[in-house]
């Protein structure tokens, strides 16, 4: 069969070195014996290394080209091969109910999406791997402080440990994307609850980094059009709050929500 071309609308760019399809595929590994999702096999070039490992595998694929390049190249994988778009998916469906780990090249475009509906599904994924633009991996592994440290920074280290893993280049691709990718990884944490409302957790790091050059005071009136105080703390900018400061905010601010 011949090869699937890659389609600029599903922003497919395939990866070609197989030595780093491989060690993408091992990171996996550190969450061991449970089933493996992944998300866009385009080719199979992950797939190849993923599927032979001692545990279920599925892999999601949105592009019916690849889907049938898929199934003639993997015939074992036939059952689970999942014509989808993941974003639609309902993930308890997929291994009835059980935990899995998520891994594949994601998409740049829908990267972040992917990571917000991993954490709607935080007590099903335990473990996320996976291969994104280099930009979103540094954030979502950044500190506070760091320019780079936002939204996806703070929610995903509420619920998850990340590992920047390693960088790759562009030249490895076909075709080249423009900008470096790297490959991370995401392991739950042990909490069970962040000591605030999540919904409003995410409200406030959404509102207040949607104006991050402002003091909290100036961004929260957002939420809160009467806001007012002097305390030193609401003069901070939100790259400098760490996930515990960030859980007093949304504390404080449903505070002020109920008076």
């Amino acid at each position: 069969m011949k090869q699937v071309r890659p389609k600029k609308n599903l922003g497919q760019h395939f990866l070609t070195d197989l030595g780093i399809a491989r060690r993408i595929a091992d990171t996996v590994d550190a969450c061991p014996d449970i089933p493996v999702l992944e998300i866009g096999p385009g080719m199979g070039v992950m797939t190849q290394y993923l599927y032979p490992k001692q545990r279920e595998f599925k892999c999601v694929e949105i592009d019916r080209e690849s889907v049938a390049y898929l199934t003639e190249t993997f015939p074992k994988l036939r059952g689970g091969i999942i014509g989808d778009d993941f974003l639609r998916m309902d993930l308890n469906e997929v291994f009835g109910g059980r935990q899995f780990v998520l891994t594949g090249n994601y998409p740049y475009d829908i990267s972040s999406q992917i990571f917000f509906k991993m954490l709607d599904n935080k007590d099903l994924i335990p473990c996320c791997t996976g291969m994104i633009q280099r930009e979103v991996a540094l954030r979502i592994a950044a500190e506070p402080g760091n320019k780079q440290y936002g939204i996806l920074s703070v929610l995903i280290q509420a619920w998850y440990d990340t590992e920047y893993l390693f960088t790759v280049d562009e030249t490895v691709f076909n075709p080249p994307p423009k900008v470096k990718s790297a490959v991370i990884r995401m392991t739950r944490n042990d909490r069970t609850s962040i000591g605030c409302d999540w919904e409003l957790f995410r409200r406030v790091v959404k509102t207040v980094f949607g104006q991050r050059r402002k003091m909290l005071r100036v961004s929260l009136k957002q939420i809160l059009p009467d806001f007012k105080s002097d305390d030193a703390f609401f003069t901070k900018r939100p790259e400098q709050l760490s996930h515990e400061e960030f859980v007093t905010l949304t504390n404080l601010v449903e505070k002020q929500l109920k008076n």
